[in-house]
C-alpha cells in the first residue's frame, strides 16, 4: 500500500516538473523582452544600411520599452555579421538587418559564408525598397533608355558601367539589364568606397545602376541624370523619369531591400512581438518620411510574405550568377 502511494506520488511529482518545465519557456517569451535587443548591422557605421537601421531600432525601441543597440559588424561581404546572427541564441535578443546582398547575392558569392539565408534564420518583416535607377553624367549623350540600349548594340562591350565590386548590389542589376536588353556592356568593379560615382560624374564611366538611395541625393544635386527606374512605378522624387517598363522592358524590377531576420527556431510569440512593433514603426510619419528622404520606400509586412519574398530573391540572384559566371574579387 505504501509503495504504492509512493509511486503515486513520485508520478504526479513527475507531471508536474514536466508541466513546468514545458511552461518555462512560453513565461520566458510572455516577459519579453526584459532587456536590451541587439541588432546588429553588417555594414560600417554611416552608410545607408546604418542610417535605415538606427531609424527603425530607435522607433521600436519605444514599443518594445527596452533599447534596440545597433552593433556594426561590417565585412567579407556582409558575412562576418549576418554569421553571427546565424549563430546566436533563438530569444529575440540578436537580430540583423538583411539585405539583397546579405540573403541573396553574398550565399552564393562566397563558397563558406558562415550561414545559409534561408535555413539559418526566421523572417521578421521588410522594412523597404530602393529601386534601381539607371544614372549617366550630366552631359552624357544619351537621351533615354533606348539612346543607351541602340549604342551598345551598335558597339558591343565598348560601353561601360561601374559598380562596387564583383557581385555587389550594383553589379548584377547591371547583368540582369544586359540579359534582358540582350546587349553587351563591359562592368567595371571598384573596391567599394564612391570611386565609381565620381569617374561617372567624370566622363569615365558611361552609366551607373545605383539604388534609389545613392542615386536621390546625386539627381537632387545635380550631379547625375536619372534615365529610367526599376520600380513597378514612378518615384516621386523624379516623376518625369520613366519606370523600365515604360521604356520597353516591362518585367524590369530590381530593388535593394532591408528587412529584419531573428536566427532559425526563435520562438513565434517573439516573432510575432517584433513584426508587430516594425509594423507600427513604419507607419509613424516620422519613420517612413525620414525613409523616403533617404530614397527607400516603406513596405510592411507579414514574416510569411518576407520568407517567400527572401526565397524568390535568393533564386534569382543564383542564376543570375551562374547565368554570367560571376565569382568574387
Amino acid at each position: 500500500m505504501q509503495r504504492a502511494i509512493s509511486t503515486r506520488r513520485s508520478a504526479l511529482l513527475l507531471a508536474l516538473a514536466t508541466t513546468f518545465a514545458a511552461a518555462l519557456p512560453a513565461l520566458a517569451q510572455g516577459d519579453y523582452p526584459n532587456k536590451p535587443v541587439t541588432l546588429v548591422v553588417p555594414y560600417p557605421a554611416g552608410g545607408a544600411n546604418d542610417a535605415v537601421a538606427r531609424l527603425v531600432g530607435q522607433k521600436m525601441a519605444e514599443g518594445l520599452k527596452q533599447p534596440v543597440i545597433i552593433d556594426n559588424k561590417p565585412g567579407a561581404g556582409t558575412t562576418i555579421g549576418t554569421a553571427l546572427v546565424a549563430k546566436a541564441p533563438a530569444d529575440g535578443y540578436t537580430v540583423v538587418l538583411g539585405s539583397l546582398a546579405s540573403h541573396a547575392v553574398a550565399p552564393h558569392l562566397y563558397g563558406k559564408p558562415g550561414y545559409h539565408a534561408i535555413d539559418d534564420f526566421a523572417p521578421i518583416g521588410t522594412i523597404g525598397l530602393a529601386p534601381i535607377v539607371l544614372v549617366v553624367a550630366k552631359d552624357a549623350p544619351y537621351a533615354d533608355l533606348k539612346s543607351v540600349v541602340d549604342a551598345a548594340k551598335a558597339k558591343p562591350d565598348m560601353l561601360t558601367y561601374g559598380s562596387s565590386g564583383n557581385g555587389s548590389p550594383l553589379h548584377l542589376p547591371g547583368e540582369l539589364f544586359k540579359q534582358s536588353a540582350h546587349i553587351k556592356v563591359t562592368h567595371v568593379p571598384y573596391k567599394g568606397g564612391n570611386a565609381h560615382t565620381m569617374d561617372l560624374m567624370g566622363g569615365r564611366l558611361d552609366m551607373i545602376l545605383d539604388t534609389a538611395t545613392s542615386a536621390v541625393p546625386m539627381v537632387k544635386g545635380d550631379k547625375v541624370r536619372p534615365l529610367a527606374v526599376a520600380a513597378s512605378q514612378r518615384m516621386a522624387e523624379f516623376p518625369n523619369v520613366p519606370t523600365f517598363a515604360e521604356a520597353g522592358y516591362p518585367g524590369f524590377e530590381v530593388s535593394a531591400w532591408y528587412a529584419l531576420y531573428a536566427p532559425a527556431k526563435t520562438p513565434k510569440p517573439v516573432l510575432d512581438r517584433l513584426n508587430a512593433e516594425l509594423a507600427a514603426a513604419l507607419k509613424t510619419a516620422e519613420v517612413s518620411d525620414k525613409l523616403r528622404n533617404l530614397g527607400v520606400r516603406p513596405v510592411s509586412g507579414s514574416a510569411a510574405e518576407l520568407a517567400a519574398f527572401t526565397k524568390s530573391e535568393y533564386d534569382r540572384y543564383e542564376k543570375v550568377m551562374r547565368e554570367g559566371n560571376i565569382r568574387i574579387d
